[in-house]
């Protein structure tokens, strides 16, 4: 018998003997350890050279009027790309480690309460996207309603090397070494392998204790958000990161299509990701992935739909678009007062500069997108779930949704804009200038229909109201929301009647 077994019997031995007559031996269970994390490297800090002002395509409004200031930081450090330790597998579960690393040096834009006394805790970072060649804060676009109201502190992150380098055929000629070279010449990230680590650095200047970037503001929640592209890297970055770091609290993924970004890429060794990609199931962050009509089927994303679990919210929006007139359009001025931005329009310009064919989607995009930003705040906060969803209903095969009467898509997350609709609002493909292709499509009923449908404006208003009430309760549309889009009813009503 070997010195360690004698030893272990001896010690069983003295614990049976401390037992008297009829007591038992109990054993209490002990909580496993915590996971163990990397630490998140901390970023350098500064101020950009006094040159013009941010360059970011953002709201119009002032933001001053809203309590609210703008700053830009550069940061820089050293990023590290990442390597795979298993084959990257449908199913999400991926093992990463920090490989090579690199200097980097980019921006964030912060939108911040003005005082500290009007800031809610909780900052949303937005993986900008840069489909179009330059930097866009798609979340943004929708979302600052709920941001402003509540005082959450929002940063923008050029996180890829496009929103400084541009593409040769840019949209506009806005990525920062074209649009201010003086202020944006020494940016620098070589490669979007390193974006990852990049984005999980901003947590650090967000948490410094020296208010690196948010001064005087102390951050008790920060939830990712990210669309289309940045979806799709937010993705990747669930799956692969997040275990390596838990920099984030929450994510809000909005219009990821049917597989996600490469963990590296070119000039470092590739790592691909597979044709079908699943969010991981055992994931220990909340994540909602809000889909529209556009992504599920033109997109694809029908194939990685998921059931929702402990940590996972799947919603599809039915009567929306991948991107729409809200966001590319009516909202950019828009602070949450009055009713004229929840009517719906027929617009087919984006922007005064891009004509579509058809008119663009003007459905409830940025209404349950905003219940969602919501929802994951309270998640984090409260621990309290937000609602299932059903999925969107399809057909057997897959290629196409199922319709009521009306042409619009039976099932998914329901709002007063296709349970009381004014018109048909679909995520199909659209066609025309650059940004037309998934801004989907707005048919407005005419006259008659809405005579047929409702009867009369009280007719209708009643039937907004109830299909509202009916959203609200349900936890897809905020009843500050919901209020708007009620006085929104008369105008709709008016614009379609002779």
């Amino acid at each position: 018998m070997t010195l360690r077994s004698t030893l272990a019997l001896l010690c069983l031995a003295a614990v049976l003997a401390a037992c008297s007559d009829g007591d038992t031996l109990i054993i209490e269970p002990t909580e496993p350890p915590p996971p163990s994390y990397l630490p998140v490297a901390e970023p350098t800090v500064e101020m950009p050279p006094a040159v013009g002002e941010p360059v970011l395509i953002s709201t119009s409004f002032d933001f001053s009027g809203q309590g609210y200031r703008v700053e830009e930081y550069f940061l820089s450090g050293t990023a590290v790309a990442f390597t795979n330790l298993n084959e990257f597998q449908s199913d999400g579960r991926w093992e990463a480690e920090p490989g090579e690393s690199s200097a980097y040096r980019t921006r964030v834009v912060v939108y911040r309460p003005e005082s500290s006394d009007d800031f809610s805790g909780t900052v949303v970072v937005e993986w900008l996207n840069v489909t179009n060649g330059f930097d866009v804060p798609a979340g943004w676009g929708v979302g600052h309603v709920e941001a402003l109201r509540r005082g959450h502190a929002w940063v923008n992150v050029t996180a890829q090397r496009v929103g400084i380098e541009g593409l040769e055929d840019a949209v506009l000629p806005l990525y920062l070494k074209e649009a201010n070279p003086e202020r944006y010449d020494s940016l620098d990230i070589p490669s979007d392998s390193f974006s990852y680590d990049i984005f999980t650095q901003v947590t650090a200047a967000i948490r410094d204790p020296e208010g690196a970037i948010l001064g005087d503001l102390e951050a008790q929640v920060i939830i990712a958000t990210g669309e289309s592209q940045s979806a799709s890297r937010l993705l990747t970055y669930v799956n692969a990161i997040q275990p390596l770091y838990n920099a984030f609290d929450a994510f809000l993924v909005d219009s990821r299509y049917d597989s996600s970004q490469p963990l590296s890429q070119d000039p470092q060794v590739a790592i691909p990701a597979p044709e079908s990609v699943m969010f991981r199931d055992d994931l220990s962050t909340p994540v909602i992935n809000y889909q529209a009509e556009t992504d599920v089927i033109p997109l694809g994303a029908v194939d990685e739909r998921q059931p929702d679990s402990a940590y996972f919210r799947l919603w599809e929006v039915t009567g929306s678009a991948h991107n729409d007139n809200y966001q590319l359009v009516s909202g950019r001025d828009d602070v949450g007062v009055g009713a004229d931005k929840a009517v719906v329009v027929e617009n087919n310009v984006i922007l005064g500069l891009f004509p579509c064919d058809r008119p663009i989607n003007s459905g409830p995009y940025p209404w349950v997108y905003m219940a969602a930003l919501h929802a994951l705040d309270n998640w984090v906060r409260n621990d309290t779930a937000p609602p299932e969803a059903a999925r969107m209903e399809v057909n057997d095969d897959q290629s196409d949704y199922r319709y009521d009467s009306n042409g619009n898509v039976e099932g998914g997350v329901r709002t007063p804009y296709v349970d009381a609709p004014a018109a048909r609002l679909s995520g199909e493909l659209n066609e025309g200038a650059i940004g037309c292709r998934l801004s989907g499509t707005t048919a407005l009923f005419d006259a008659a229909t809405m005579a047929m449908l409702y009867a009369d404006r009280q007719g209708y208003e009643d039937a907004v109201a109830e299909a509202t009430d009916s959203a609200v309760n349900a936890g897809f549309i905020l009843e500050e929301d919901g209020q708007r889009i009620k006085e929104a009813a008369g105008l709709q009503w008016d614009a379609l009647m002779p």
